[in-house]
């Protein structure tokens, strides 16, 4: 796509929005992570496109592939608080939210807040819950409050939640509410390393010996730094036609034949939000077509439902977001 100040003084272009610092620090999270994490260079730069965009992330994959070492140190690379909660089928709302607690000297009660009241939250297995739990997470996930005994409790800025889920096919797990689903901005699915990143996995392992991951990881952003480039991130232009391109692509999720459910609004919010901060991670301060093609799928594949014949005919909601994609004519 053509800019038009692009080409005629490069350093106006630089100028309009100070993004060197944004880049360079998404920069310095990706290599802290690549220093322990081989491989997941998509799932990484998801991470940081989500952090920049406020937004929460569900992660699903096999155990065993990282997921959870990939989400507690991306928490380290930020100068935050974190928490962590494993989901399990016996685990109450008052487990994650915290509960009123009776105060023996003054004979009142006073809350006790739950491991949800952190900055990054790391939930494990969040589909081994059973509903009344995640529905615990309505609230606190998209007004970034909890309301208990009529008192309603703020969470710190900043705040996300990273969701770890097996695939639903596995044993003990429970689908999570399409309510649920849409509040996470990304779904990022983790598959196996290739052949030769598992001989690195190998190496690299055996030549650590006995540290620890998270000693190797160095911490690169400040809560401060973060809320300055979360809002240059609002000021990322998006011509007429890009906000055209992202409507077109979220209506016909809801016209498809091959489509149960198609995406809401709030699926096109994600799509902007998430263009922009994957624009400014590149150190642009517009969004192209191109960016928007690839932040569709992460945003789009949890939000749809396929047709239950599409269903079981083994078609996947990646196969139909690249047929909407390809059916839709990218503006030049």
């Amino acid at each position: 796509m053509e800019h038009p100040e692009e080409h005629n003084d490069s350093l106006a272009f630089n100028s309009r929005i100070p993004l060197e610092d944004l880049k360079r620090e998404a920069e310095q999270i990706k290599q802290e992570l690549q220093k322990v994490i081989i491989g997941q260079e998509t799932f990484i730069e998801l991470l940081i496109v989500s952090l920049l965009a406020g937004g929460h992330v569900l992660i699903e994959g096999v155990p065993g592939i990282a997921k959870t070492i990939t989400a507690k140190l991306f928490a380290k690379t930020l100068k935050t608080d974190f928490s962590r909660i494993q989901f399990t089928p016996d685990l109450m709302p008052s487990d994650v939210l915290g509960t009123s607690v009776l105060n023996m000297k003054t004979s009142e009660f006073e809350f006790k807040h739950g491991p949800i009241f952190s900055n990054v939250v790391l939930i494990d297995e969040i589909n081994r819950a059973p509903a009344k739990t995640q529905a615990a997470l309505f609230e606190v996930m998209e007004e970034r409050q909890i309301t208990m005994d009529g008192t309603q409790y703020q969470m710190e800025s900043p705040f996300m939640v990273l969701a770890t889920q097996n695939p639903v096919e596995q044993e003990g797990t429970y689908a999570l509410p399409e309510a649920q689903l849409d509040r996470f901005l990304f779904k990022i699915k983790v598959s196996y390393p290739s052949l030769e990143q598992e001989v690195t996995i190998l190496k690299t392992h055996h030549d650590r010996k006995l540290a620890v991951p998270q000693d190797a990881i160095a911490s690169v952003l400040t809560p401060e730094s973060l809320h300055t480039y979360r809002k240059l991130v609002q000021e990322i232009q998006l011509e007429e036609k890009i906000f055209s391109y992202i409507a077109q692509l979220v209506d016909k999720t809801r016209n498809h034949p091959h489509l149960y459910l198609g995406g809401s609004p709030r699926a096109s919010l994600a799509i902007m939000n998430a263009s922009k901060a994957y624009a400014a991670m590149q150190g642009r301060d517009f969004v192209t077509p191109e960016d928007v093609k690839k932040m569709m799928t992460p945003v789009l594949r949890h939000r749809i439902i396929l047709s239950p014949e599409r269903e079981m005919e083994g078609m996947t909601p990646e196969t139909v977001i690249d047929m909407i994609a390809q059916s839709i004519e990218i503006p030049r």
